[in-house]
C-alpha cells in the first residue's frame, strides 16, 4: 500500500487558454516534496492533474493506491498556482472530499492554501501547510506515524482545527536556505513519455522544467509572495549543471524551462553557470525569466547566450515610466529598450510580460506601452491586467473596492476585480487589439525575411500570411470598439 499519494489541483483541461497552447509541465514543487518524503523512507505515488481529464482521475488514483495520506501539494513554481484561480480551488475542494470519503488523512499546501487555510479546513482538509511546505510535510507525517517529531502545536508553518474547532496556526518556519541539500525531483513518478509525445506533436520538441532559485527579493507591489516572502535562496551553478547533465543522460530533453521568478539574481551567477556547463559539456536550449536591470550587468547577456538561452522573458509590464514607478518595479523604460536590443545582438530572443489596468493608468500610458511593443517587436508577448492578491501593498490599496469575487476563474478571465480606470470589457478588447496588431506586425517582419530566401517558404507561411491579412483588415474595427469602451469606469 502507498503511504502517501501526492497530487495538485492545477488541471490544464480547466484552463482554456493554456490548454489550447498545450505546453504542459509536471508539478515540479510536488516532485520535490515526493522526493524528500521518499528519501525519508516513505512509499509515495504521484497524481499529476496537469494532464488529467477531470477530478475523477484523482478518485481513480485514490482507489488504485489506497493511500493513508492524500496530499495536495501545489506547485509553488507555477505562477498560475499563485494566482489562486477559482476553478482550481473548486477542483481542490472536490479532491479533498473524495479523499475524505475514502478515509484518508488529507493534507494541503500551496499559495492559496497559505492565504486561505480556513477555507481548505472547512472543505475537509485535516491539515494545511502554510509557506514552503517541504519540511513541514515531512515533520507532520513523522508525527502522525509516531516517529520522532515535535508535538503537533510545535510543528512550524501548520494550520489545523483544535478539538473545540478553533483555528490553530503555528509559528512560521524559516525557508530552506541550502537548496543544494535537496534531492533532485522525483522524475521517475512522471509519465514522461506522455509529456514527450504531447510536446513533439504540438511543438516538434520536448521541454522539461527546472529551477535554480526559490523566492524573489524585489519589491514590485503587486506581486504576491505567500510562500517565500521577500527571501530568496539560490542553488550553486555546479548543482544546477549536475541536474541538467542528469536530465540529459536520463530523459534527453530538447529544451529546458527555468521556472524561477528571476534566474541569475546573484551577480556573476550566470557567468559561473555558463562556465560550469562548458566544463560538463552540457548544452540544452532554454527559456528563462529575468529582470532588465539585472540583464544589463557586465557580461550577463553574453553568458546567457553561451549557456544556451534561446528566449528570455522579462517583466516589461508597461511602456510608461509613471506606471513602472507606481508599481515600485525598480526598472526603467530605457532599460527595457536596451536589454531587448542587447539580447538580440547576442542571438537571444526576447519576450515581454505586459500588464494593463494598474491604478492611475490612462490611455496615454497604454499608448506608450503599445508604442514600446511596436518599436521593439518582441518575439512573444503575454498580456494580463493588474490582479490584486492578498499580502501585497496593491491589494491593501484596492481591497475596499473588491466585491464578493476576488479571483479569476481561469487565466483568460482578465476581469477587473477592483474599480480601475476602465471596465473589464475594455481590457478584454485591449487584449484583442494588442494581439491583432502585434501578430500582424510580427508575421509581416518574418515574411519579409523569408521573401529574400524563397526556398525556405512553406505552406504554413501562406496560412500565416492569410492570418496577417485578416488581422490587418479587422484591426480598425477592433480599435473602434476599444474607443467605444473607453469611457472611464467612474463615468458609467
Amino acid at each position: 500500500m502507498v503511504q502517501v499519494l501526492l497530487g495538485q489541483s492545477y488541471y490544464l483541461r480547466f484552463d482554456p487558454k493554456l490548454h489550447q497552447a498545450m505546453q504542459p509541465y509536471p508539478p515540479l514543487g510536488t516532485l520535490y516534496a515526493a522526493s524528500l518524503l521518499r528519501e525519508h523512507g516513505y512509499t509515495v505515488a504521484l497524481f499529476d492533474a496537469m494532464l488529467a481529464e477531470s477530478t475523477q482521475a484523482w478518485a481513480q488514483a485514490l482507489d488504485q493506491h489506497t493511500p493513508k495520506y492524500a496530499v495536495l501539494f501545489e506547485d509553488n513554481f507555477n505562477y498560475l498556482s499563485k494566482m489562486s484561480l477559482l476553478r482550481m480551488r473548486e477542483a481542490a475542494f472536490e479532491m479533498i472530499a473524495m479523499a475524505k470519503q475514502r478515509g484518508c488523512i488529507v493534507i494541503c499546501g500551496g499559495a492559496d492554501e497559505t492565504d486561505h487555510a480556513d477555507k481548505y479546513l472547512e472543505a475537509g482538509a485535516d491539515y494545511v501547510l502554510t509557506g514552503e511546505g517541504d519540511f513541514t510535510l515531512r515533520e507532520l507525517i513523522d508525527h502522525l506515524e509516531g516517529r520522532e517529531a515535535p508535538p503537533l502545536d510545535q510543528i512550524k508553518s501548520l494550520a489545523y482545527r483544535a478539538a473545540d474547532g478553533a483555528l490553530i496556526k503555528t509559528f512560521p518556519r524559516p525557508v530552506i536556505s541550502n537548496l543544494d541539500s535537496l534531492p533532485f525531483p522525483a522524475w521517475d513518478l512522471v509519465d514522461r513519455e506522455k509529456y514527450r509525445a504531447i510536446w513533439r506533436e504540438h511543438h516538434g520538441y520536448y521541454s522539461m522544467n527546472l529551477v535554480t532559485t526559490r523566492g524573489c527579493p524585489f519589491h514590485c507591489n503587486w506581486c504576491a509572495k505567500p510562500i517565500w516572502g521577500q527571501r530568496y535562496n539560490v542553488r550553486s551553478p555546479q548543482n544546477v549543471a549536475a541536474e541538467l547533465k542528469w536530465l540529459q543522460a536520463n530523459f534527453q530533453p530538447d529544451h529546458i524551462w527555468f521556472m524561477d521568478d528571476i534566474m541569475g539574481i546573484q551577480d556573476r551567477w550566470i557567468e559561473q553557470f555558463a562556465d560550469e556547463l562548458d566544463q560538463q559539456g552540457v548544452h540544452i536550449p532554454f527559456k528563462s525569466l529575468n529582470r532588465v536591470d539585472l540583464l544589463l550587468r557586465g557580461n550577463t547577456i553574453p553568458a546567457l547566450a553561451r549557456a544556451g538561452a534561446q528566449i528570455v522573458w522579462v517583466g516589461a509590464e508597461s511602456g510608461s515610466q509613471k506606471i513602472l514607478d507606481a508599481m515600485e518595479k525598480g526598472t526603467t523604460v530605457a532599460q527595457i529598450y536596451e536589454a531587448a536590443r542587447k539580447l538580440r545582438a547576442h542571438g537571444v530572443k526576447v519576450a515581454f510580460f505586459l500588464q494593463f489596468g494598474y491604478p492611475g493608468e490612462n490611455r496615454e500610458d497604454i499608448e506608450r506601452t503599445l508604442q514600446m511593443v511596436r518599436d521593439l517587436l518582441p518575439d512573444d508577448i503575454g498580456i494580463s491586467v493588474s490582479y490584486p492578491l492578498p499580502g501585497t501593498p496593491f491589494y491593501e490599496n484596492v481591497k475596499h473596492e473588491l466585491g464578493e469575487r476576488a479571483n479569476w476563474v481561469d487565466s483568460e478571465d482578465l476581469a477587473m476585480l477592483y474599480r480601475g480606470t476602465y471596465r473589464t470589457e475594455f481590457y478584454r478588447q485591449l487584449h484583442t487589439v494588442v494581439h491583432k496588431e502585434y501578430r500582424s506586425r510580427k508575421t509581416a517582419r518574418e515574411l519579409r525575411t523569408l521573401i529574400k530566401s524563397p526556398a525556405a517558404l512553406r505552406p504554413s507561411h501562406l496560412r500565416r500570411a492569410a492570418s496577417m491579412i485578416y488581422h490587418r483588415l479587422t484591426l480598425p474595427a477592433a480599435h473602434a470598439q476599444l474607443d467605444a469602451l473607453a469611457a472611464p469606469e467612474q463615468d458609467r
